[in-house]
Parts: structure tokens; C-alpha cells; sequence
């Protein structure tokens, strides 16, 4: 209740100072420099400040206004500090903010495909799925909700299963466990299809709820497990690579329509750039990541054989996302062929 009371109080602040300005599209200064208008993009997200996202946030942030030479300020609030991440895409499709950054999809399900298990086996694969037109012709449906997104990255890494209760070495491992989930579909199915119930818990909350046992288990990359220590309220932990989650970069659309097109040319620019910085950090973190869980938890690694059975078990996912319309076999087969370079 005080991290929520602490939000609305953020909010609210973030409100009076778009209101006293002279609109949200930007800010009229005069003096200093050539600047005759500064706009003002204020991004929020759930990390914590030494995750890989805020650190590309903080080097997206250095980019813009040097490159707008000051034209464009830019204010991050991280640590979920405006609310949880549907409340913070919310605000940057009201225009409260104008910039979230996160695996929130609920304007854009259609961003679920990429989540399902086991698609990508590495990082290049993972890359070259979220920068290919197919991915960008499945973005430009947000501008519906009021929000354009500029970008795709990777959310983390590919992601693991940790819990409580056993290790997890084959499928009939996860029975009877419950799993935390952020309400994502694809994860919910996942899970159902190994025999686990789940439970959604914010991520914010997700440490205290681990801790409590509100829920068995998790699943996260290594680097969040790392930044969040959840490592602190889990004893094993399964090396299982089974999914990754895209981390849009949603901007809100009005804001972006009213700038000029030199700034809309630089944020797209810097966007791109930060989606980089943002996946090398990924990289260069995970295996001290890795480290530091060992040294407090458990850790599993799957054999080629034993993450096989994994991938049989999750085939029901598949089929049923063909089986409800949420996938068409063209659309899994254009990205099958984008993941296997053939495309």
C-alpha cells in the first residue's frame, strides 16, 4: 500500500507539471542557446537502476538531448516507481508520461508470438527477430492505443525456472508447484502444459510474494534474478533457455506527431542505438549473473536430452495458439524462417 501511495503522489506531480506547462506536446523556453521550444519526455519502467534497461535508458537519455542540443529533456523513473507496468503503459497511451519501456502487451497481444517456448535457441536469432519487417509490421498496430513503438529489445535474456520446492529436471518436476506469472499468456500456457498451476503477482511485488509463498516458483532471466535477488528467497534454480520476452519501447503518439521531424529522425536513431547498448549489457551481465545466483542457490543445468522433453511438452502451446487463431501457420513459419536466417 506505501509503494502505491508513493506512485499516485508521483503521478499526480507528473500531472501538475504537464497542466502548468504549455501543453504536453512541449515546453516553451526562452534564453540560453538556439532552443526556441524544449519538449519534455518522461519514461518510466520496472527495473532497478543497475538493470541493463535503465542503463540503456540512461545512455538513450545522454543521446537525445546532446543530439537535440537540448531541445528534448528527458526524465526516467524507474524502479516502477509510477505503478506497476500495465498502469505505466497506460499513462504513456494518456499521454501522462511519454515513454514506458517493458513486457507489458496489453495493447498489442499480437506481441505475444514472440513469446512462445523455446522459438529462438540464441541471442543472434532472438535479434534478428525483433529488428525484421515482420516485427515491425506487428508494432505498427499500437498506434491504435495512442502509442507508436520505436523499437523492440531483448527484456532480459532467455529466461529460467526457479522454485522452492525441488530442482527441476523433467517436465513432472514442475506438478503440483505454483508459478508466478505476470498474466502473460504465453508463460500461463507454458506452465499448464508442464503441469504447474500459476499465480499473476506484479514484478515489483514478486520478491515478497517468493518470500511469503503466495507463489512456489518463478521465472525470469538471470540478469533480473541478479538485479531483483531472488536468488534470496529461492533455493533451485533450472538453466532451461525456454523463452524471451521482447521489451518495446513505447512512446506516446500525440507527443511524438508534434515534434519536429528532425527530433522524430534523432529518436528513432537513438532508440535503435539504445536497443544495442541495451542487449550487449545483457550479454556482458549475464554470466555474473549466473555467478552470484550459484554462490546463494542451487543451479540446474539441463542436458540437450532433458530440455528436449521440455520442448515436447511445450508443442501443446503451439498448437494450441493455432488452434484459437492467435497465430496463423504462415506467420510461425515466416518466423521460423526469420530465426533460422533463411528469411
Amino acid at each position: 500500500m506505501k509503494r502505491k501511495g508513493i506512485s499516485l503522489l508521483l503521478i499526480l506531480c507528473l500531472l501538475v507539471s504537464i497542466m502548468t506547462a504549455c501543453s504536453s506536446k512541449g515546453d516553451e523556453k526562452t534564453g540560453g542557446g538556439n532552443v526556441d521550444k524544449v519538449y519534455t519526455m518522461r519514461i518510466a519502467h520496472a527495473q532497478p537502476t543497475d538493470n541493463p534497461r535503465h542503463i540503456s535508458l540512461e545512455a538513450f537519455k545522454e543521446m537525445v538531448e546532446k543530439r537535440t542540443n537540448g531541445g528534448i529533456t528527458v526524465e526516467i523513473f524507474p524502479a516502477g516507481q509510477l505503478g506497476t507496468e500495465k498502469e505505466m503503459l497506460e499513462q504513456a497511451s494518456s499521454g501522462i508520461i511519454q515513454g514506458f519501456r517493458g513486457g507489458q502487451f496489453d495493447f498489442l497481444p499480437k506481441l505475444l508470438i514472440f513469446t512462445l517456448p523455446f522459438l529462438c535457441e540464441t541471442s543472434e536469432e532472438v535479434t534478428r527477430l525483433l529488428n525484421s519487417d515482420f516485427a515491425k509490421e506487428v508494432t505498427a498496430d499500437s498506434q491504435k492505443d495512442g502509442v507508436i513503438i520505436l523499437g523492440l529489445g531483448d527484456a532480459g535474456g532467455f529466461r529460467q525456472f526457479s522454485n522452492n520446492v525441488r530442482p527441476i529436471k523433467k517436465p513432472e518436476d514442475l506438478s503440483g508447484l505454483k508459478m508466478r506469472t505476470n498474466g502473460m499468456d504465453t508463460i500461463d500456457r507454458t506452465f499448464r502444459a508442464l503441469g504447474a498451476s500459476t499465480v499473476s503477482v506484479p514484478y515489483n511485488d514478486l520478491y515478497m510474494g517468493l518470500r511469503t509463498g503466495i507463489a512456489d516458483g518463478q521465472e525470469n532471466p538471470w540478469v533480473n534474478v541478479s538485479t531483483m535477488k531472488f536468488y534470496e528467497v529461492q533455493k533451485y534454480f533450472t538453466e532451461i533457455n525456454y523463452q524471451f520476452h521482447p521489451d518495446p519501447f513505447y512512446v506516446n503518439l500525440d507527443w511524438y506527431n508534434a515534434l519536429p521531424e528532425d527530433y522524430k529522425k534523432i529518436l528513432q536513431e537513438t532508440t535503435n542505438e539504445m536497443m544495442v547498448i541495451n542487449n550487449q549489457a545483457i550479454a556482458d551481465n549475464q554470466d555474473a549473473a549466473l555467478q552470484i545466483i550459484k554462490a546463494n542457490a542451487e543451479v540446474y543445468k539441463l542436458t540437450e536430452q532433458e530440455r528436449q522433453a521440455f520442448k515436447d511438452a511445450a508443442e501443446a502451446v503451439y498448437d494450441g495458439y493455432l488452434r484459437d487463431k492467435l497465430i496463423t501457420q504462415e506467420e510461425l513459419d515466416t518466423m521460423r524462417a526469420i530465426v533460422a536466417g533463411t528469411k
